[in-house]
């Protein structure tokens, strides 16, 4: 009997999900409102279903979407104005339309008979993107942090799992995650308070890191690892946080001063020079070219006091030689956007694998551009200096916490585009020319259902290579039961 029903339920699922062509009547010049927006955006073969709700106020009566791939043609009927895609359909549709696109026509069904949009597409590429991003999950203004998460989600798929939790520490904070090129296996993260500590984790080893040494004014933040896993670019900083009342960014983070060190994974040691640790600047956001042979990072001149001159502070972008045979620099930095020419600010360098292009976010000052609504997303191309918007990645709130794919076709950032409040991630195709794609929206199963009742930021989405597997459960108990290493200093003159 339980086998009977159970087959029933297929074949009326199936039915559901199915339907035969609409007799259409009539058409609307204009395309369906929907969510996510999905119209005309670019998009990797390898993506979960791109479901989407029509949201379209005309919209009353039957829904049926209309899908074109190469030859194919199939005929989805709508829950309520769910489009929901089924997996082997889905990936069958986009392999047939890779290179190409799926044409979609969304129709309804009136007093009058069945009526049809405007069609849009989807354009499918065949250039992969990795299957797993990570980010940390958390309530917006840090109102809840011990409920704070870093998570990874299957982009692939709509599974996401918890890597760690703020509640299996005893309710440190965790945050800071990197990983080295994008490889699962090596990564690391902060832990604030008692169970402090940076942690560092390769090929299965695990250590914890006192980090703050004598001559050092904070643990280490902001992490960026050389290719060759031997070294990590951190900042050190004293950072404080105040709330304006008369100010469109409500929140306004800032550092009151702040040095670029380097890290050596191998020998235990931080290192640093003059040209990176300077009281007369702020110094953060480091990041290694692919080639591990250059180190950039933000520099701004030093404001006082602080935070009453916080609109002074802006950043530069900026780059040193870096020897990784002996962790070394070079004796000369190099501006590439100077940000008193400019009058805004350099944040969140990030340099894709090809070493071609380096995308920051730039904002009017300061340095933590996701609290900047003016924030936008830029490119430096490397190879022939050309400085330039992305404007297609842009929207009249903040662009931040970019990732790059490991292709270099690919980046995922953080935006509050959609409410102002909640940091979701979007995905941008970026062609061999540098020119960015319109961004989509991380796939959901039900993203109106699931958007509206989440109430998390994605912040810092990262582009993972395969599945973190390290236990959150394991990794709690040697916070607890693990021994702090502590670091040397060694600062070139």
């Amino acid at each position: 009997m339980k086998k009977r029903l159970t087959a029933i339920y297929l074949i009326c699922m199936a039915l559901c999900s199915c339907a035969t062509r609409p007799d259409i009547i009539s058409h609307v010049d204009a395309y369906p409102e929907i969510f996510p927006d999905y119209t005309d955006v670019t998009v990797p073969v390898n993506i979960a279903p791109l479901n989407f709700e029509v949201t379209d106020e005309s919209v009353d009566g039957k829904v049926v979407l209309i899908v074109e791939s190469g030859d194919e043609t199939r005929y989805i009927r709508a829950r309520k104005e769910l489009i929901s895609f089924k997996k082997g359909l889905w990936y069958s549709l986009m392999e047939k339309a890779s290179d190409d696109s799926l044409k979609l026509t969304v129709c309804f069904r009136g007093d009058n008979g069945w009526t049809a949009f405007k069609p849009f597409h989807i354009i499918v590429k065949s250039d992969e993107v990795d299957p797993y991003i990570a980010y940390r999950h958390i309530p917006p203004g840090y109102t809840m942090w011990k409920e704070m998460t870093i998570r990874q989600r299957n982009i692939e798929s709509f599974k996401e799992t918890v890597i760690y939790s703020n509640l299996q520490g005893r309710g440190n904070c965790v945050n800071c995650h990197s990983f080295r090129d994008r490889d699962p296996d090596d990564m690391l993260f902060h832990l604030r308070s008692e169970l402090g500590g940076t942690y560092i984790f390769r090929d299965g080893v695990k250590e914890k890191l006192d980090t703050k040494t004598d001559s050092t004014i904070s643990p280490l933040v902001y992490p960026y690892w050389h290719g060759s896993g031997k070294y990590v670019a951190f900042t050190v900083n004293t950072t404080n946080e105040v709330v304006h009342t008369r100010n469109r960014n409500v929140v306004e983070v800032f550092d009151e001063a702040s040095d670029v060190v380097v890290y050596d994974v191998e020998r235990h040691e931080i290192v640093t020079s003059d040209l990176l640790s300077s009281k007369d600047a702020f110094e953060t956001f480091p990041t290694f070219s692919p080639d591990g042979r250059s180190l950039y990072f933000c520099s701004s001149r030093a404001v006082n006091p602080m935070p009453a001159g916080f609109r002074e502070v802006k950043y530069s972008l900026c780059r040193v030689d870096f020897n990784p045979e002996d962790c070394t620099f070079g004796t000369v930095v190099d501006t590439l956007f100077n940000a008193r020419t400019h009058d805004s600010s350099v944040s969140f360098p990030r340099i894709s694998p090809d070493g071609r292009l380096l995308v920051f976010a730039l904002s009017d000052y300061g340095n933590f551009s996701i609290w900047h609504k003016e924030a936008d997303l830029y490119a430096a191309d490397l190879q022939n200096g050309r400085i330039y918007e992305m404007s297609a990645l842009n929207s009249d709130d903040a662009e931040s916490y970019h990732s790059w794919s490991s292709n270099s076709r690919w980046l995922v950032f953080g935006t509050r585009r959609d409410d102002g409040l909640y940091t979701k991630a979007y995905f941008s195709y970026i062609d061999a020319d540098g020119n960015a794609h319109k961004p989509f929206l991380l796939p959901q199963k039900d993203p109106v259902r699931f958007y509206e009742n989440n109430m998390y930021a994605y912040n810092i989405p990262e582009f993972v290579s395969g599945e973190v597997k390290y236990d959150g459960r394991e990794i709690a108990v040697f916070a607890r039961k693990g021994e702090s290493r502590k670091l040397g200093y060694r600062k070139i003159r």
